[in-house]
């Protein structure tokens, strides 16, 4: 899907997460950049030294802010740099933010560490609402504006493997339904959830019996696998003016993996 439709010429928006070039946020910030939108990107100081997001940077003509999504001192700054940058607020964001120590350590979910899980949903969940929190008191957001975050169908489903992140992921979604209502009311701001299947990234590498859970998910959904170049295409519709009466929606770009019920033998 590699063509140009304009759909989202003179926006602007935030993009959280970005890696390398496995990553969804990666995949989302040349989608939208290539649909005329111009972002600037961001992610931990740890993860921009780790990663390669300065090349992405380079090529999509981008500012690159670093920004502990859990530090609401660093969102606002964030926020602040992106409105001064764009000489005003934003039309969209990207919440690509996810992270596990549990998983990362392998400890089974009857055996997590807690501070580990406090942690899990700190930078899984809460990360989100401090985000939201952030753009709202700042009026960062223009009207008609669309956040976006990624979720998976754990947050519903007993996945075996996920582990924490599936309780952070159902967090996750209930403060895109609960904040979304508020920010609809108050200032016609889009939040929706977006439950990709399980994708290749670098982070999904950590979580047990990824390659069994990626196999099983595509012998059971009609279409396949959605990859992480659907799900830009997905988002990206989600931060144009096509989509501007959806919101606090769980949106499941996943084959129709959710709409099926899992057969043992597939």
């Amino acid at each position: 899907m590699d063509f140009n439709n304009h759909l989202l010429d003179g926006k602007k928006g935030i993009v959280f997460g970005a890696l390398n070039n496995q990553s969804i946020a990666w995949k989302v910030a040349e989608k939208v950049t290539a649909e005329g939108a111009r972002i600037v990107l961001t992610n931990t100081p740890l993860s921009l030294r780790l990663g390669t997001v300065s090349q992405l940077a380079d090529e999509t003509g981008s500012l690159l802010v670093p920004a502990d999504a859990t530090s609401v001192a660093d969102l606002e700054k964030l926020v602040d740099a992106a409105m001064e940058h764009f000489g005003g607020p934003v039309d969209f964001v990207l919440h690509a933010v996810g992270m596990s120590q549990n998983l990362r350590k392998g400890r089974p979910y009857e055996d997590v560490n807690y501070e580990f899980f406090l942690k899990t949903l700190d930078v899984s969940a809460l990360s989100f609402h401090k985000l939201l929190q952030t753009l709202y008191k700042k009026d960062a957001m223009s009207e008609w504006g669309s956040v976006v975050t990624l979720t998976y169908i754990a947050a519903d489903r007993v996945m075996p493997g996920y582990n924490d992140m599936a309780d952070a992921k159902a967090v996750l979604q209930a403060i895109t339904r609960n904040f979304g209502y508020i920010y609809g009311r108050k200032r016609h701001v889009r939040v929706n959830a977006v439950s990709q299947s399980p994708t290749p990234t670098t982070a999904g590498q950590g979580i047990a019996g990824m390659e069994g859970m990626l196999q099983y998910a595509d012998n059971c959904s009609p279409l396949g696998n959605a990859t992480a170049e659907d799900c830009a295409a997905l988002v990206t519709t989600l931060f144009s003016d096509l989509t501007r009466k959806v919101t606090m929606q769980t949106i499941y770009n996943d084959g129709g993996f959710s709409s099926v019920l899992p057969n043992p033998l597939a």
